[in-house]
């Protein structure tokens, strides 16, 4: 059986390509003597094992489930192009591998790649004979390494406390994409809902002066754009105008057409390259009319305040560690925490495939993206984590759903921030560089604590007590009652904000809180509280959100968390997605707070 067959680029379509996953040759490089001895020339009969990608050999869906430590491993397979793909350049592509890649076709070395958790591709037009072809693919994933961005994966052998199996290799899909020499080489949607605008950022590969690009815009069946452009530089830039008194002639009043979790919509794009007749190249693609910004000590979205009810989600599945066995399984994570009441979710220390923030732009769900951490700091550490944030955004820009991004998290990488000025400058950098390359979004700088500069103070503090302590903020040891209170407490006894930083009245949310442990099955684990049956469940988590939403402080929280995950049983859900109580029950709780509270 071959898994993960959908199209994984939603953002970028085209009909021409061919999906590679399924079973391939696969050997561990225990003593690193692959390269030297060639490996990549071996015959597939040669390699000892068989491993079903795009899942990696620690997860039981690859069919080998050794969590063992292999630093190094390969990969082989065979393939054969369409005929009919004849004369036209022919992509590699890689959803992600961790952590570094080096790529053959034909036993020839085609490229290298570093970084375990973001796209990446290589024209191997010119290796390919015409013939049977084969691709072999190199791994090193260090285990011990603290210094490249891990995450939760663990660099001990077994999973513990908050560290989770490793995941090495590839571990989202490969596939063979056929474009024309002369293609559309990237698109970038930038909405301007202000003015009823989208910029359109877009560049062409080849021999582009004198082609024509058209764009094709269309809302809900309806076109509200059609224009052709002749090109003469590579890179092009254009405004289009939604308005035009197009959507109000059908009747739409003026949120009608805003992207939001409430009313997810999106504009549905076709942009054909073109000379003389003849279509060089043709994708599909949407982007959605969604502004985000802080104003006044909220955040807004669509220029009104909003209030986020979000759920942390760490993104593993019990079978396939990292990878979602089926994209269904990443639309229901969705749809479970939509249906218990939460507007979005925060992908911690996870870049998530672009699948589900497909399906987040689709059904209408909030997402803070986030980067794994290094856990300890240096200057190789700095630079991985840069080029990483660098291919996240490149990846993802156009996704309504992510509103936010997180470059830090609980000092991780950068574990004396407090005083240390280097560090400090670390935190500084990225959140510059994030707004420099995407001034859409909101930027938090290191959540949890330990703050620099950010547009959101947020906090984390699982010391909610018990369900005897006084039902009164205290039972937090943390007073939410005034802005004074919270910004003075010390979570993890670490302050609100690092040395020579303060508040500067950026909205306060409650970033993790709550984890509350509830076993349900025979696995041992542990939460931050726990409780033994399904009412006390409901009543700790009521408990809780009771004093969240009692704060005139707060604007926003994320409950940690949607699933358990391995030694952890502190999930809203287990690890295979059943509830833990009725997920009505959840709902009616979360739905305590209503944005009509607003004043």
């Amino acid at each position: 059986m071959s898994y993960r067959q959908e199209y994984p680029r939603p953002q970028l379509v085209r009909n021409e390509w061919l999906n590679l996953n399924g079973v391939w040759a696969f050997a561990f490089d225990d003593k690193n003597i692959g390269t030297a001895e060639r490996w990549y020339k071996k015959d597939i009969s040669e390699y000892p094992q068989q491993i079903q990608v795009p899942f990696a050999f620690q997860s039981e869906l690859s069919g080998i489930n050794d969590q063992n430590f292999h630093d190094i491993i390969w990969y082989k397979r065979k393939f054969e192009t369409s005929g009919t793909w004849k004369g036209k350049q022919i992509f590699l592509h890689f959803g992600a591998v961790d952590y570094r890649t080096w790529v053959y076709v034909n036993e020839e070395l085609v490229g290298y790649h570093e970084g375990g958790h973001t796209s990446f591709s290589f024209d191997i037009t010119d290796y390919l004979t015409g013939g049977t072809e084969t691709i072999s693919v190199k791994v090193e994933d260090p285990s011990e390494d603290e210094t490249i961005p891990r995450g939760k994966q663990y660099w001990k052998e077994k999973p513990d406390s908050i560290w989770y199996s490793r995941t090495s290799g590839i571990w989202q899909t490969v596939w063979l994409e056929a474009i024309s020499h002369d293609h559309i080489k990237k698109l970038k949607f930038t909405p301007d809902l202000d003015n009823g605008t989208v910029i359109v950022e877009f560049e062409v590969s080849g021999d582009h002066v004198g082609k024509e690009v058209d764009f094709e815009i269309e809302f809900d069946g309806k076109t509200v754009v059609k224009d052709s452009i002749t090109i003469y530089e590579a890179y092009n830039k254009r405004s289009f105008d939604l308005y035009n008194h197009k959507i109000f002639r059908t009747g739409f009043h003026h949120y009608g057409w805003n992207w939001s979790p409430e009313n997810p919509n999106l504009f549905d794009v076709k942009v054909r390259l073109h000379q003389n007749g003849t279509i060089l190249d043709e994708v599909t693609s949407y982007f959605g009319m969604r502004k985000v910004h802080i104003e006044n000590g909220m955040v807004y979205l669509n220029n009104r305040p909003y209030y986020q009810k979000l759920v942390l989600d760490q993104g593993y599945w019990p079978k396939g560690l990292l990878t979602a066995p089926t994209d269904d399984a990443l639309k229901k994570d969705i749809e479970l925490a939509k249906e218990m009441g939460f507007n979005g979710c925060r992908k911690h220390q996870k870049v998530e495939d672009p699948r589900f923030l497909y399906w987040a732009d689709q059904l209408g769900y909030l997402v803070w993206g986030e980067c794994a951490a290094s856990p300890s700091f240096n200057e190789d550490a700095v630079a991985r984590l840069t080029r990483e944030w660098l291919e996240i955004i490149d990846r993802d820009y156009n996704h309504p759903s992510v509103v936010a991004w997180v470059p830090l998290n609980e000092s991780w990488g950068v574990p004396n921030i407090r005083a240390n000025k280097q560090q400090q400058h670390h935190s500084l950098a990225m959140y510059y560089l994030l707004h420099s390359i995407d001034p859409t979004r909101l930027v938090i700088s290191n959540d949890g604590w330990e703050l620099t500069k950010t547009d959101i103070c947020a906090i984390h503090n699982y010391n909610h007590g018990q369900k005897e302590d006084a039902n009164k903020y205290e039972q937090f040891k943390l007073d939410l009652s005034t802005k004074e209170s919270v910004l003075a407490s010390m979570p993890a006894r670490r302050g609100i904000y690092a040395n020579g930083f303060e508040h500067q009245g950026e909205p306060i949310i409650l970033t993790e809180f709550g984890g509350i442990g509830y076993k349900v099955s025979e696995d041992e684990g542990w939460g931050y509280t726990s409780v033994t049956n399904p009412n006390d469940f409901l009543d700790d988590y009521k408990r809780i959100m009771e004093a969240v939403y009692s704060s005139k402080i707060l604007f926003g929280y994320c409950y940690t968390q949607l699933t358990d995950v391995e030694q952890e049983i502190n999930g809203l859900l287990t690890y295979d997605r059943k509830p833990k109580c009725e997920l009505m029950e959840i709902k009616q709780i979360n739905d305590q707070w209503h944005p009509d509270t607003i004043k």
